[in-house]
């Protein structure tokens, strides 16, 4: 089946309040996630590996830092120019205001889309992790000639009513949407489970068109909302299920279908844990399905005495002499004598003094932890002194310059 000319838009301005303070100086795509990559290369690098290449990355709220790490790390062919991962702010066409919801952000850059004339245009959010052929999607679409395809993740009923629930057929025409019921609809060859949805579309271009001039005169401005029910009476609005999709090199014991949302500092941290051991929900290595990485420019790290216990650690770091278990330390983190790190997690050029102990934590970029301090062992001690999440993880926010490794070897 030949390919239609596709335009992808992927959804990269969230404010990531819940996953403050992370979002204190950068929006929720860019947050660092595991040893090398940022939330939003998981979605790119679906697009990359499903060789979808024309990429509007559109962002909003604190996009300086996603904007970097885009045009350092996500350059394209120059040559072929189809091939593009762009950046683009509120372009704001129709006034002052900001974007007003994800169908307005794609409405405001509608010009973009009369530009390449795609048969298809695809919108997917920046916010998540996980893998998917988004190849297998397209050919469902094209299959039911559907005007809009959905993708839907079936979860247990019993957990439902946490979402956007499908109500759909036997072919997987959607017929219904419920807002986080309390009576969630189940799948219907499946009353264990329900179609969530996760807010990822593909829509015929002239559909999409149409529709987001509809919404907005009504002044409606989200596709979950407001755009998809519209259509729902087309009769050509399907649910692709996501379960189905088949992700080269996936082992047998990674969880089928792994899909997270790390909106909070609770689902940030687990989603990190579920990477770690010898047979992680999500395994990271698989050279079939890559998630792209930042390219790191500097040595390799550096490691004279430790005891390193189920843990990535990236490039550049130096360990003098310290005890490692259960956690993510990213690119040129300073570890001197005596430091304990226990399931947590240090974000690039922290600094770990000598006798430092930190459980139970999230420590952002660039701070410094003073000798013998204690983090993530006495809640009360912490909350004085950094953001304490409610399900306990102690937070440091971002801090000041980077320190070179030789200032404090």
């Amino acid at each position: 089946m030949p390919r239609p000319k596709i335009l992808t838009f992927i959804l990269a301005g969230g404010k990531g309040e819940r996953l403050f303070p992370l979002t204190a100086f950068r929006s929720k795509p860019s947050v660092p996630f595991g040893g090398r990559y940022r939330i939003v290369d998981f979605a790119l690098s679906n697009f990359v590996n499903s060789h979808i290449y024309s990429i509007y990355l559109l962002v909003q709220y604190k996009s300086q830092s996603i904007i970097e790490h885009v045009r350092q790390n996500w350059v394209l062919s120059p040559i072929i120019k189809d091939h593009f991962v762009t950046v683009v702010p509120p372009q704001m066409r129709m006034g002052p205001e900001w974007f007003q919801g994800t169908a307005d952000a794609v409405f405001q850059n509608i010009n973009l889309i009369q530009q390449h004339k795609p048969a298809l245009v695809i919108v997917f959010g920046a916010d998540h992790i996980y893998r998917m052929d988004i190849r297998q999607m397209i050919d469902f679409h094209l299959e039911k000639d559907a005007h809009v395809t959905v993708a839907a993740r079936p979860v247990p009923v019993e957990q439902a009513s946490a979402f956007g629930v499908i109500q759909s057929d036997s072919e997987r025409r959607i017929t219904g949407f419920q807002e986080k019921p309390k009576v969630p609809a189940p799948m219907p060859d499946d009353l264990k489970r329900s179609y969530v949805s996760m807010g990822n579309y593909i829509f015929n271009t002239e559909v999409l068109l149409k529709a987001l001039s509809r919404a907005q005169i009504k002044k409606q401005h989200d596709f979950g909302a407001h755009i998809i029910p519209g259509l729902v009476d087309t009769g050509k609005v399907f649910a692709y299920d996501f379960a189905t999709n088949i992700i080269p090199g996936t082992m047998s014991y990674e969880e089928k279908g792994y899909w997270r949302d790390v909106g909070t500092i609770k689902a940030y941290f687990d989603a990190h844990m579920d990477m770690l051991g010898e047979r992680p929900l999500f395994e990271l290595n698989n050279s079939e399905w890559p998630i792209h990485p930042v390219g790191y420019e500097g040595s390799a790290s550096k490691i004279l005495n430790a005891n390193i216990k189920n843990s990535f650690i990236a490039e550049g770091v130096f360990i003098r002499k310290a005890k490692i278990i259960n956690s993510v330390i990213r690119s040129g983190v300073v570890i001197e004598d005596g430091v304990t790190v226990e399931d947590s997690i240090i974000l690039e050029h922290v600094v770990l003094k000598k006798g430092s102990h930190i459980k139970n934590a999230i420590i952002d970029k660039l701070n410094i932890i003073e000798a013998g301090e204690e983090i993530g062992f006495v809640r009360e001690k912490d909350r004085f002194r950094y953001h304490i999440d409610p399900s306990g993880i102690a937070v440091m926010p971002r801090q000041g310059r980077r320190v070179k490794i030789r200032e404090v070897m």
